[in-house]
């Protein structure tokens, strides 16, 4: 994902606009530009919550059976099939609720430009992350050159890489400026330090499940990341900022939501925290395409030809002891399919797990009770030519992200950043809004108008001519877009036991590490279907 004092609504291409109790809202009058509602169907989703008039399921039209079920087309259950067919289980099929596969990281196009709607990079595998690594190599991402991991480079992200708006003006990174002797500078050092020490006592590594979990681990895990930093006497302004925003960027929540351990892992598992001024830094180098991830699930995807059935709502599973059976709505014929499998890999949320599962394992209920899921709005906002900037500022970047503005924004990516196109052109700016909870409902009520208009409005603060170069707005809601890894949750017993289960159904998901990355979902996937693959090995030779 991307890494906010209001001012007044500002008038956009003839549409007045009223501050709301959410932000900006639009009046009556429709914007300059249409606004859509693009991806997946929340219509479906919900179907989940009621057995159907009848007050029952519908008789199944059409019985099919499988060695292994994979429920999920996201990146864990992509990563799951992948790995059970290349261990050599033939019989293997992937039951997607969309149309197109890819979960979180899917694509989109506005004329002819791929963009994003969803997950848009992924940072360079470290050495806990070898399955990541396997498939950058096998996607021809990577190369081994003289023992060392070579990346093509036109996949890593261009430069200039990242800005900042911030006290008028764009600035290189995303760090705000600390003059130096400045107290924000001597806190930044601070928080380094702190990191390091932090570093050296307990391990943190990405996938989590490299960590080696520890007391240590616990005992921030139980506590917020606010009340870390107010004990350790970090309560300068600008580092607070920056370190609530990448946590609201990966995380969905902030200071005051997430807990200490995985505001701490951002920065112990990947690239550390450093300082403006001491040494010389080089950029974290990030690998990332027009569409974003869904460059990635494509590719996975398409591996699947045969194997991945998509418009397939689940109703249902139930596990006996020979055999699960899966009900599921094949949307395009309007029918159910009847599927009975020796064994399924729930590659969902856990809370939708939960509803699926006739009989849901106690921990799975009780990992679901911890959870907290951030709502996401991804707006995709298509430009006739690109925005004008000024000669004093920071280059326009790949992530560009405003300082002061609304506090659910977390800047935009411009999607024909990564093309090789000799000259600059028209090009659409894929926004992020990580969502207060509560405002879930509102998400799926308001029109697509309503929220375009809420950040276009946002936008044109520092870009006043996005109004009268803006086309098409097509954004996608995300209700449920990523587990927030609150206090008590990493550490949870139930969500470790959920990750050992070893019965006919099987957890693989980003949700088993309490949050939502690439990394997180590809590992699980691989690393539970692979124990399985085993399995079923080991019973055909005994």
């Amino acid at each position: 994902m991307p890494r906010l004092s209001r001012r007044a609504c500002l008038a956009l291409g003839g549409a007045a606009l009223a501050a709301g109790p959410l932000g900006c809202a639009p009046s009556k009058d429709a914007p300059g530009y249409p606004a859509t509602w693009v991806g997946a169907s929340a219509e479906r989703g919900h179907r989940l919550r009621s057995p159907g008039p009848a007050g029952g399921w519908p008789a199944a039209a059409v019985q099919r059976r499988a060695s292994v079920l994979v429920v999920g087309g996201g990146v864990a259950g992509l990563a799951a099939a992948r790995t059970l067919v290349q261990a050599g289980i033939d019989d293997v099929h992937l039951l997607e609720l969309e149309d197109h596969a890819g979960g979180n990281s899917r694509a989109h196009r506005m004329s002819g430009m791929a963009c994003p709607l969803g997950a848009h990079y992924l940072p360079l595998p470290g050495p806990d992350a070898r399955e990541v690594a396997e498939l950058l190599e096998a996607l021809g991402l990577s190369r081994q050159q003289a023992g060392r991991t070579v990346y093509d480079e036109r996949h890593l992200c261009h430069s200039p890489q990242e800005r900042l708006f911030i006290d008028g003006a764009w600035v290189d990174g995303l760090l705000p400026p600390a003059p130096a002797g400045s107290p924000t500078l001597a806190q930044y050092r601070r928080f380094a330090q702190r990191l390091r020490e932090l570093g050296a006592e307990l391990r943190f590594a990405m996938p989590t499940l490299g960590s080696g979990w520890q007391a240590g681990h616990d005992a921030l895990d139980r506590q917020t990341f606010e009340q870390w930093l107010q004990a350790e006497g970090l309560d300068d302004a600008r580092l607070r900022w920056y370190l609530d925003y990448c946590c609201r960027d990966d995380y969905g929540g902030g200071l005051a939501v997430v807990s200490a351990w995985a505001g701490l892992h951002y920065f112990a598992s990947r690239h550390g925290f450093h300082v403006p001024g001491d040494g010389e830094v080089e950029r974290e180098p990030v690998l990332t395409w027009p569409q974003g991830n869904a460059w990635l699930t494509e590719r996975l995807a398409q591996a699947l030809p045969d194997r991945l059935q998509a418009g397939r709502t689940v109703l249902r599973v139930s596990e006996s002891r020979h055999e699960v059976r899966v009900l599921a709505w094949d949307e395009a014929r309007q029918q159910a399919e009847d599927w009975t499998a020796g064994h399924v890999v729930m590659a969902t949320p856990l809370f939708i797990a939960a509803r699926l599962l006739a009989q849901a394992p106690s921990g799975l209920v009780e990992a679901v009770r911890q959870q907290r899921h951030a709502p996401w709005l991804v707006s995709n906002l298509q430009l006739d030519e690109p925005l004008q900037g000024r000669r004093r500022d920071a280059p326009p970047s790949w992530d560009n992200v405003r300082h002061g503005g609304d506090p659910r924004a977390l800047g935009y990516v411009d999607a024909m950043h990564q093309s090789l196109r000799p000259h600059a052109g028209p090009t659409v700016l894929t926004v992020y809004w990580a969502l207060p909870i509560a405002q879930r409902s509102a998400l799926l009520q308001d029109s697509a108008a309503a929220w375009a208009a809420r950040v276009v409005a946002d936008l044109a603060v520092v870009h006043p001519d996005l109004p009268t170069k803006l086309r098409r707005a097509d954004l996608m809601r995300w209700g449920h877009a990523m587990s927030v890894p609150v206090p008590g949750l990493r550490g949870s017993a139930a969500l470790q036991a959920l990750g050992r289960a070893a019965g006919r159904v099987r957890f693989a998901h980003a949700d088993l590490s309490a949050y939502s990355v690439f990394e997180e979902a590809y590992t699980w996937g691989v690393r539970v279907a692979g124990r399985l693959a085993g399995e079923l090995r080991s019973r055909r030779v005994s």
